[in-house]
């Protein structure tokens, strides 16, 4: 089966003076004599003073303008084109690389993920110092946002005093959230700490709708409920609950939240506008310069060899575990953003809770912690609420007609 293809003449030229219509070249189109051919106006062809032309379309005879010669207008072909035609390999091709691509990407962010948790809590469960552990983390991202500004693997913002202003508030946020998640993890099990920060899409309503004015849908408040009832059922029957570890996490979650929110807020001029690589790599370094003095005050300088000997620990595996950790706590948040950029919120919103799952069923059964059918219910309910809730968030109220 075939199709017409409609081509075009490159030279193009449009004249404004009226012409004497070249009646030759209506034979050609229409079987009818020139001498009394009727357009659809009723006018008839052949007057000087309104020149009027007649062309055959699939629907019928149309007037217009009187035709151009050939050698200074443009001439429309008809050609006979295969219908395999165009039909070539490069936007599959390019579709299929795309797709590789992210799912490498999807599949780098979980990895990453897993191997931070596990890493961070082994070490946070031997050396229980958790501003110390999360500053060594942001020392190591520093490193690697210098390192990749200075090589040119990523271009380097210019950032202006006002923009380090509204930025101060996200990193101060993005500090606390990440404290008060070692803070968790160094106290409950790595599964526990990720079903409470189930519980983010709870803070995000909240703090919109009082901040934002952003009120949620009925769908939205609906998809809360199994939330929050999954969290509270998996904490009554969590083995290693206690309450420092559970209020930690509900901590971040709240800290985690409130930087979104001042995303929103803050950051709404495109001209202030930054990338999200750009923006993360702006707040590590502000993370480590804020919480360098709160952890020397705190805790006071702990990560020496010498301290780590006297507490009767392995310097080279706590140190190795640490770097390893903070290498993939970066490293996991940069693909997040690269991954952000490829997807829409609601896809990567979906992807976030399926990384969740996997975090949580990996560390079960790599610390081998007992898990009773009780808690596993309660901990499946709240992520199904989070599906939930990253589905009916894309839904769009209808907009009331007058």
């Amino acid at each position: 089966m075939q199709s017409t293809a409609i081509s075009f003449c490159p030279s193009i030229s449009i004249s404004t003076k009226l012409q004497k219509p070249d009646l030759s070249s209506l034979y050609r189109f229409n079987p009818i004599t020139p001498k009394r051919l009727l357009c659809k106006n009723g006018s008839v062809l052949g007057r000087a003073v309104n020149p009027v032309s007649c062309s055959l379309r699939q629907n019928g005879w149309v007037s217009g303008p009187p035709p151009e010669p050939e050698s200074e207008g443009f001439v429309v072909r008809a050609t006979s084109v295969p219908e395999s035609a165009g039909a070539g390999e490069g936007p599959k091709s390019k579709g299929i690389g795309d797709t590789l691509v992210l799912g490498t990407l999807f599949g780098l962010w979980y990895l990453f993920n897993i191997y931070f948790n596990i890493y961070n809590k082994q070490v946070l469960k031997v050396y229980p110092y958790p501003v110390t552990v999360t500053l060594v983390q942001f020392a190591v991202g520093t490193v690697l946002v210098i390192f990749m500004w200075t090589s040119n693997l990523y271009k380097r913002p210019k950032i202006s005093g006002a923009q380090l202003a509204a930025i101060l508030p996200l990193a101060v946020v993005h500090t606390l959230g990440n404290l008060f998640t070692n803070m968790s993890l160094g106290k409950v099990a790595v599964s526990f700490t990720h079903t409470i920060k189930a519980m983010e899409p709870f803070f995000s309503v909240v703090l919109s709708a009082m901040f934002l004015g952003e009120l949620p849908t009925i769908w939205v408040v609906s998809s809360l409920v199994p939330i929050v009832g999954g969290v509270a059922l998996a904490s009554m029957t969590e083995a290693s609950f206690n309450w420092a570890g559970f209020w930690s996490a509900m901590a971040s979650n709240l800290s985690n939240q409130s930087r979104n929110v001042l995303s929103k807020k803050f950051m709404v001029k495109k001209e202030e506008s930054l990338d999200n690589i750009t923006l993360f790599s702006i707040i590590t370094i502000m993370s480590f310069i804020l919480l360098s003095p709160a952890a020397i005050f705190m805790e006071g300088i702990k990560f020496t060899p010498a301290f780590i000997e006297t507490a009767g620990l392995n310097v080279k595996q706590i140190y190795t575990r640490s770097l390893i950790a903070a290498l993939c706590f970066h490293a996991y948040q940069q693909v997040s953003y690269m991954i952000l950029q490829r997807v829409s919120p609601v896809t990567h919103s979906v992807g976030n809770c399926v990384k969740r799952v996997v975090v949580i069923v990996t560390s079960v059964l790599f610390f081998r912690i007992p898990v009773t059918a009780i808690n596993a219910c309660g901990t499946g309910i709240a992520l199904a609420g989070v599906f939930l809730y990253s589905r009916v968030k894309s839904i769009k109220p209808k907009a009331k007609t007058a």
